[in-house]
């Protein structure tokens, strides 16, 4: 699993995104319609930062904003550590983890979108393996 390849991983997953102008209500919707707790701000076809699940909740519930009036470029993070799909996904976990951020935008080499990993990604990609190997298993015991 970590060595498998970045665009493996995000091969057909649409990826949320909000223009920095969007209301932050906007892209709350976006992340309930893409089942994601992120999403990739572009502006200009180029990513610009990223809002997730936590910039809303600090930077609109706590801070008592109005999410129909803020918009997303006011509360989203700007520095955004990027990633190549040509990597290996054991590089993006790395990254998370030493950043202690969640989310890793995968970018072309102009930045443009291409996709978004999120932690749980490992979750989901050992849950594969392990479902297969049950599988595996299931058939080699119906052969005793």
């Amino acid at each position: 699993m970590p060595h498998r390849l970045i665009r493996e991983i995000i091969d057909r997953r649409p990826t949320p995104t909000a223009s920095p102008s969007a209301t932050v209500r906007d892209a709350a919707v976006t992340m309930r319609e893409f089942h994601s707790s992120a999403v990739l701000v572009v502006e200009d076809g180029i990513v610009a930062g990223i809002v997730t699940e936590r910039d809303l909740v600090f930077g609109i519930l706590a801070a008592e904003r109005d999410p129909l009036q803020t918009q997303v470029g006011a509360i989203m993070t700007r520095t955004v550590q990027t990633i190549g799909p040509d990597k290996p996904f054991g590089h993006a976990l790395h990254l998370m983890y030493e950043g202690g951020f969640r989310h890793v935008p995968v970018v072309d080499r102009e930045g443009r979108p291409l996709g978004l990993l999120a932690a749980h990604d490992a979750i989901d990609t050992d849950s594969v393996v392990l479902q297969q190997e049950l599988v595996r298993r299931e058939e080699i015991a119906m052969i005793l």
